[in-house]
């Protein structure tokens, strides 16, 4: 299975903006589906937004729709989350997933078979 590693998290103001990184071990980056999700603080862990195996197909929960990008590399097996116009609600840790079916529109936990970590954004009001 892919190892994946997110970066870029931190504290920051509302209204601020961060990006997220996701890089991936292996060599077969390309192949997998990808997704960003969160967990807020004492709730369950949410769908962020999903990327297909090209790059080309992405979605994303309607509370980030217009605010948040989700974008990969694949040279350089990495996947992005550009995070604008943040706010105290998007407060949570942030995962990246992977999975080597090809979906398009994937949101649910149960559709990702690797996980990272989790980095913590906070947001202040």
């Amino acid at each position: 299975q892919v190892q994946l590693v997110e970066s870029g998290g931190g504290l920051v103001q509302a209204g601020a903006s961060l990006r997220l990184s996701c890089a991936a071990s292996g060599r077969t980056f390309s192949s997998y589906s990808m997704g960003w999700f969160r967990q807020p603080p004492g709730k369950e862990r949410e769908f962020v937004a999903g990327i297909s195996r090209s790059g080309r197909i992405t979605n994303y929960a309607d509370s980030v729709k217009g605010r948040f990008t989700i974008s990969r590399d694949n040279a350089k097996n990495t996947m992005y989350l550009q995070m604008n116009s943040l706010k105290p609600e998007d407060t949570a840790v942030y995962y990246c997933a992977a999975d080597r079916r090809p979906y398009e529109s994937a949101s649910r936990e149960t559709q990702f078979a690797s996980w990272g970590q989790g980095t913590q954004v906070t947001v202040s009001s």
